[in-house]
């Protein structure tokens, strides 16, 4: 756990840009809020390799969203439904399933296509999000932060000392 605070500081603190760590945090939200073993988590990871993508905060993202997926499955359910009983698209799902790689998609599932519109409906929101609040975050929290008393006894502790041997600043865990 220490660990990944500490990877998720040196993300923030770094000079990352901001869009790799907003493209992060919205591949992230597609993967952890679908179900794991679909074929557009295939693409996603695919391209999260291929795309300069801050991978520490990919990896964390997709645990923290996994978990709010099953309090959302309910939401997905109701969105997946209504899209797969609308009358006027019958006929692109009946199309879907008939081709082999869809239907390896699942999207007859409502949960898999109710989380897969959503997940996609906020995939630029979420970016541009992301982006605004790790700027913010470097103009005006990043120094206020240093300062603080409860951030000079985090310096002293071993959450710093990792945060230092992940950043490769010096200091071993």
């Amino acid at each position: 756990m220490i660990t990944i605070i500490a990877k998720i500081l040196k993300a923030l603190n770094s000079e990352t840009d901001p869009a790799q760590i907003g493209l992060a945090v919205s591949f992230s939200l597609i993967a952890g809020l679908t179900p794991t073993l679909s074929l557009h988590n295939l693409v996603v990871l695919f391209l999260v390799l291929i795309l300069r993508v801050n991978i520490s905060i990919f990896i964390v993202g997709t645990g923290i969203f996994s978990g709010l997926s099953y309090l959302l499955d309910p939401v997905f359910h109701r969105i997946g439904l209504g899209l797969l009983t609308a009358g006027p698209l019958e006929g692109l799902w009946t199309s879907f399933y008939n081709l082999p790689l869809l239907r390896i998609e699942r999207f007859n599932n409502s949960i898999v296509m109710g989380s897969l519109l959503f997940s996609l409906a906020l995939f630029v929101p979420a970016f541009i999000f992301s982006m605004f609040i790790v700027r913010k975050y470097r103009e005006h929290i990043l120094d206020r932060v240093r300062k603080t008393r409860i951030m000079q006894m985090i310096m002293a502790s071993r959450i710093y000392s990792a945060y230092q041997a992940v950043s490769g600043w010096g200091g071993n865990i």
